[in-house]
């Protein structure tokens, strides 16, 4: 049988810590819900001693049906001179009613002496204290030795001290924090060896910090030396640089160190989709370069790399990704190669050539030379393959377009566009006013072409984004445009670029349009890429 790893979630408590993130109760519990379909242990609901919210949480959560995780509460040890019993932070842990709480105490005499401002000998009564009387009301109790790498540096026998105060308050199990996240690999390998020597009938578990960049190397360290209990949080979020990463550890754990640390119906394959909704319930943007979970965390770009995957797809990517929920994608720029292009078409269910596909290559490599930038924008590099078929008939031909910007007096500013394009062999003559130029082209452009294509109306742009490529040329500058665009069903992005801006947002305008009619629309019976899932 497998060793198996508890996995303890702490997002909702340390990792609202983060800067700029502020969880409601009702994002709590969904987070909840997703946590617990993956699968862990234990999720961590918050202090329900430091404010209303994490007590409202404590009492909704027991309505969830939840299948796997037991819900933890957070508190610190009683404080000097008082019974566990009459603190009102012991208090709110036991009216939180969960089945498990966890009890945080000082392993630091800095802490000991400096914050809590007390003895050696009452900082080890707290500890054994509190943790006795929660046990004595039946619940699990796990103990959280804040700073013990820091304080055990600076005083060893008294870091080991404590944990010996938390065993014989009956802890069911001790967790070594790495609350400044300064210590490393080699080092928490080195304590947590030496805790499991002089405690060797106790359960450890490891909490670090990513201060230096090694919160998940740390938690695998701890884990090899013998701790079987990891805290963390999704995207490691928390406080100052972050906890340990959960959607590392958890594939490290199971892919690469074959260790149990999901319940039996675990669903690894969720952890990408809880890793961006986590995110977006932060109101965050989804971090791309994140390992197993990122957008690009499995994205190819070089030349090199795509062909030997197509002949190999292990070439270049350490597991499949959708083990973890993950995919494959293929991306082009100036450093792509005829392979990237390709896939790109398979990916896309386009039946394109190898002479066609280097013809699309040197294309964008020439336009990219100029400002164009592909990667960002594959909606473009969709129609200029559509574009390389011999069978392509285009949804119009340009013929002119004037943009007329006035400032008037009594009326304002002012944005008019006309358009005129060649529909099959019709002329469409139109004009439009808008907000803005971009607006009004857009508006001119949807006028000439809803008659024939009346689809066109469920496509809206939902962004729109401007970089100077050249800020020295001032007005003059080199500019990039791209416009996001969406369907109800799907979103692309398109680019165009130029030393005048209404010109590249037209470019980025037209393959918006023709992704939305042509594209998109055959998405649904694509060809799958030979490298993706």
């Amino acid at each position: 049988m497998k060793q198996k790893v508890a996995i303890y979630d702490t997002t909702l408590r340390d990792g609202s810590q983060r800067e700029g993130i502020s969880f409601s109760v009702a994002d709590k519990l969904r987070i909840t819900r997703l946590l617990d379909e993956l699968g862990i242990a234990y999720v961590e609901g918050g202090w329900p001693g430091s404010n209303p919210k994490d007590v409202t949480y404590f009492d909704q959560v027991r309505e969830l049906d939840l299948r796997h995780i037991k819900i933890a509460a957070f508190g610190s040890t009683r404080r000097k001179g008082v019974k566990p019993e009459d603190d009102a932070n012991i208090r709110a842990l036991v009216d939180a009613g969960t089945p498990v709480v966890t009890v945080v105490g000082k392993t630091s005499m800095l802490h000991v002496t400096d914050v809590l401002q007390t003895t050696a000998d009452e900082n080890l009564n707290m500890i054994q204290d509190s943790l006795a009387y929660l046990k004595s009301l039946g619940k699990e109790v796990i103990y959280d030795a804040e700073h013990f790498f820091d304080g055990a540096k600076m005083d060893m026998e008294y870091g080991f001290d404590t944990l010996a105060a938390a065993a014989e308050g009956g802890a069911d199990v001790i967790v070594l924090c790495d609350t400044n996240g300064g210590s490393m690999p080699w080092e928490v390998a080195e304590f947590m060896d030496k805790a499991r020597e002089l405690f060797p009938e106790l359960q450890f578990g490891i909490h670090t910090h990513n201060d230096s960049e090694v919160a998940v190397a740390n938690s695998l360290a701890a884990v090899r030396a013998g701790a079987l209990h990891v805290q963390g949080t999704i995207n490691g979020y928390g406080e100052r640089c972050g906890n340990a990463n959960l959607c590392s550890i958890i594939p490290d754990l199971k892919l690469k160190m074959d260790l149990d640390c999901l319940a039996q119906d675990g669903n690894l394959a969720t952890l990408t989709h809880l890793s961006r909704a986590v995110a977006e319930i932060a109101n965050l943007a989804p971090d791309t370069h994140l390992p197993y979970v990122g957008q690009s965390a499995f994205a190819h770009k070089g030349g090199i790399h795509v062909a030997a995957m197509r002949r190999n797809v292990d070439s270049y990517q350490h597991i499949e990704p959708q083990r973890v929920g993950n995919k494959t994608r293929v991306l082009i720029s100036d450093l792509s190669g005829r392979g990237n292009v390709l896939s790109k078409a398979e990916e896309l269910g386009l039946d394109v050539s190898k002479d066609e596909a280097v013809r699309v290559l040197n294309d964008i490599k020439e336009l990219e030379n100029t400002g164009f930038a592909f990667e960002g924008a594959e909606a473009s590099v969709a129609v200029r393959l559509q574009r390389a078929r011999p069978d392509y008939q285009p949804l119009f031909t340009l013929i002119d377009f004037t943009v007329i910007v006035e400032d008037r007096r009594g009326r304002g500013q002012l944005a008019e566009a006309m358009v005129k394009i060649d529909v099959d062999g019709d002329i469409a003559h139109t004009a439009a006013e808008g907000n803005g130029p971009v607006n009004a082209l857009d508006l001119a452009l949807r006028k000439a072409l809803l008659p024939k294509y009346p689809a066109l109306r469920d496509i809206q742009l939902v962004d729109y984004k401007v970089r100077i490529l050249d800020s020295e040329s001032a007005t003059g500058a080199m500019t990039r445009v791209l416009i996001d665009s969406y369907n109800g069903r799907e979103r692309w992005s398109t680019v165009g670029a130029g030393t005048d801006i209404i010109c590249a947002s037209w470019l980025a305008l037209v393959d918006s349009v023709e992704y939305g009619m042509t594209v998109a629309d055959a998405q649904s019976n694509r060809k799958p890429l030979a490298i993706s899932d």
